[in-house]
C-alpha cells in the first residue's frame, strides 16, 4: 500500500489555490487527509474536491502538527508569517509567492529543471515566477547543450497572473465597453480591456518592473548561473488564462533551429508545435488551456545574430506557475 499524506492548501479560495485542489484530484495524489485554509473571512465556506465538500478553516488558528505538506498561495506576507510556523511543526512547504526565492537557503525549483537542488531539503521550497517557469523549461536543454549567454524576453500575461480580481476587473470593463458604458479601472494601472499594459508589479529604481526583475534574478538562480543575462519586458494583455512569451536568446555555441527542435521535442515537459503555416504554432488559448505541458512553436535562427534562436513560448499560467 502506497503512503498517504495529510495536506494543506494555504489561500485555497482564490484562483490558484482552487487549481491546486483540482489537480490534487484529478491526478489522484495519495491523500489521507486535506485541509483548505484561507482568512477569516472565507472560514466556513464549502469547496469542491474529489467529489466531496470541504469546509474552509482559518489559517491564523491552524497547527500545522501533524502535516506532511503545505501547499502556500495566499500572497508573500501571508507566507512570511505562517511559512517558517508550518516549517517548525514538521511540515514541507511549497510556497507559491516571490517571499522566499531570493533567499540562499530555500531552493527554487522547476522539477524539470533543477530537481537536484532539493536535496534533502525538509523545510520551505520556493515555487518561481509562472512566467519564469516556462521559460527556463523550454531553454534548460539548449542551456545544456550549448550553453546561454543572453535571454531577452518579452511576455504577454493573462489577466489570471493578478487573481480573481484581475479576472473579474476584464470581464467587467469587456461588459462595460460592448454596452457603451465606461470601464472602470481598480486592480490594473489601466484599462486592459481591449489594451495592452507594459507594466506587472511596481517599477523599480532601473526603471524595469518587479515582475521583469523577478525573471532575471529567478532564472540565473534556477540555472545556477549569474552569468546569464537576461532582459525582460512583462506586457498585461486582454486574455485570461495562459501567459505567452517572444524569446529572444543568444548561446555560446551556435545551434541550428533543426537542433533546437529536436532538443524540444526531446525535453520534458514540453509539447513542440514546428509548422512553419498559419495556424502551426501554440497559442495560450487554442493549446496551453488547462494543459500541464508548456508549448513551443516558431523556432528560427537570429538572422541578426549569428548565435541567436528565436522562440514563440506558452503555457497555461495557473496550472504550469
Amino acid at each position: 500500500m502506497s503512503e498517504k499524506y495529510n495536506v494543506v492548501v494555504v489561500g485555497a479560495t482564490g484562483v490558484v489555490g482552487e487549481a491546486m485542489l483540482s489537480i490534487l484530484a484529478e491526478r489522484e495524489f495519495p491523500i489521507d487527509n486535506i485541509v483548505a485554509l484561507a482568512s477569516a473571512r472565507s472560514a466556513g465556506k464549502q469547496l469542491r474536491f474529489n467529489g466531496r465538500s470541504l469546509r474552509v478553516e482559518t489559517l491564523a488558528e491552524f497547527d500545522f502538527s501533524g502535516t506532511d505538506i503545505a501547499l502556500f498561495s495566499a500572497g508573500g506576507s501571508i507566507s512570511a508569517e505562517h511559512a517558517p510556523r508550518a516549517a517548525a511543526a514538521g511540515c514541507v512547504v511549497i510556497d507559491n509567492t516571490s517571499h522566499f526565492r531570493n533567499d540562499p537557503n530555500v531552493p527554487l525549483v522547476v522539477p524539470e529543471v533543477n530537481a537536484h537542488a532539493l536535496g534533502t531539503q525538509a523545510g520551505i521550497i520556493a515555487n518561481p515566477n509562472c512566467s519564469t517557469i516556462q521559460m527556463v523549461v523550454a531553454l534548460k536543454p539548449i542551456y545544456d547543450a550549448v550553453g546561454i549567454e543572453r535571454i531577452n524576453v518579452c511576455t504577454y500575461q493573462a489577466v489570471s497572473g493578478a487573481g480573481r480580481r484581475g479576472i473579474e476587473e476584464l470581464a467587467a470593463q469587456t461588459a462595460a465597453l460592448l454596452n457603451g458604458k465606461n470601464a472602470e479601472v481598480q486592480t490594473m494601472p489601466v484599462r486592459i480591456a481591449f489594451n495592452a499594459i507594459p507594466q506587472i508589479d511596481n517599477f523599480q529604481d532601473n526603471g524595469y518592473t518587479k515582475e521583469e526583475m523577478k525573471m532575471v534574478w529567478e532564472t540565473q538562480k534556477i540555472l545556477g548561473d549569474e552569468k546569464i543575462a537576461v532582459n525582460a519586458t512583462a506586457v498585461r494583455v486582454p486574455g485570461f488564462y495562459g501567459h505567452s512569451e517572444a524569446l529572444h536568446i543568444e548561446t555560446e555555441r551556435k545551434i541550428s533551429a533543426v537542433d533546437v527542435c529536436d532538443l524540444m521535442r526531446a525535453a520534458a515537459g514540453v509539447e513542440l508545435l514546428d509548422g512553419n503555416n498559419t495556424g502551426q504554432y501554440p497559442t495560450a488559448v487554442t493549446e496551453a488551456s488547462g494543459k500541464d505541458a508548456v508549448y513551443v512553436g516558431r523556432v528560427r535562427e537570429d538572422i541578426s545574430h549569428p548565435r541567436g534562436i528565436n522562440m514563440w513560448v506558452v503555457s497555461d499560467n495557473i496550472r504550469k506557475g
